[in-house]
């Protein structure tokens, strides 16, 4: 469904964060993106949803395509019309609104009568958002916000769903409720295209994913793959204490100390 070839993107016409990435998102699956902070993960979805303008960012080399069509230029309410919605790094309700105005705020691109039907589903599909319908969403706890969301998102009819970090910052339980609800979703035949730091966690709910690193994908494979890979494990599972190294310094060891023995 989502194609992205060769993407390069600068900020302030000057800084070049991503460095010829490509991916892809079959039509059905969950990817996962991994990779260390700073690696280009968040930079590159706001290249597929088109908000790159807000940072001073721009695409300046290669193809996002959707469907077959080009993203490229296209406007973030546009994309989200196209079936494209995006949950970002710190979950961003609208804390002064109650969970109800925020779900409708998530439902903008619809017309009010699929909005309100949106809103019902939503409501009812998560009893906790439907108990605290009135209540000020800032005062919901971290994996309230985190489900409100991404309920948000799914109110705009989403075939894809881009998730930035949904398991940052909260507790182990919460942790859980979201990796389920992540699967629930992908169950209704949604798309994920997930980011997330925990590694151990994007490759359970994963088929496919790729590791990132200084703005380019150094590695790549299905979800067995990566786990199994001594490298991934040692840098992103903790297993070996490698999380000092960077990946492909732990590769580029590794290979040198096969060639010395």
């Amino acid at each position: 469904m989502l194609t992205v070839a060769n993407l390069e993107v600068v900020y302030h016409s000057v800084v070049l964060v991503l460095k010829g990435v490509s991916l892809r998102v079959p039509d059905g699956s969950i990817v996962a993106l991994l990779g260390p902070n700073g690696a280009g993960k968040t930079t590159t979805l706001r290249a597929i949803t088109g908000l790159l303008d807000i940072h001073n960012g721009r695409i300046t080399k290669g193809a996002v395509s959707w469907l077959d069509e080009s993203l490229r230029g296209r406007e973030p309410d546009d994309i989200v019309r196209s079936g494209i919605a995006q949950v970002m790094e710190g979950r961003r309700v609208l804390a002064e609104l109650t969970v109800e105005e925020n779900l409708r705020a998530g439902g903008h691109t619809l017309s009010r009568a699929d909005a309100t039907a949106q809103l019902d589903r939503y409501l009812e599909r998560f009893p906790v958002l439907g108990k605290r319908r009135r209540q000020q969403a800032g005062y919901l706890s971290g994996g309230e916000q985190q489900m409100l969301a991404i309920a948000r998102a799914l109110m705009a009819r989403p075939r894809l769903l881009l998730l930035d970090e949904p398991s940052l910052g909260l507790a182990p339980k919460a942790v859980a409720e979201v990796a389920e609800l992540i699967r629930e979703i992908n169950r209704d035949g949604v798309s994920i295209l997930l980011v997330e730091q925990n590694a151990g966690l994007a490759l359970d709910l994963a088929e496919h994913g790729y590791v990132m690193e200084n703005g380019k994908v150094v590695h790549d494979g299905t979800a067995d793959e990566l786990r199994g890979d001594a490298d991934i494990q040692e840098f992103y599972l903790g297993v070996g204490g490698g999380s000092a190294r960077s990946y492909r310094n732990v590769k580029h060891y590794r290979r040198r100390k096969r060639w010395l023995s």
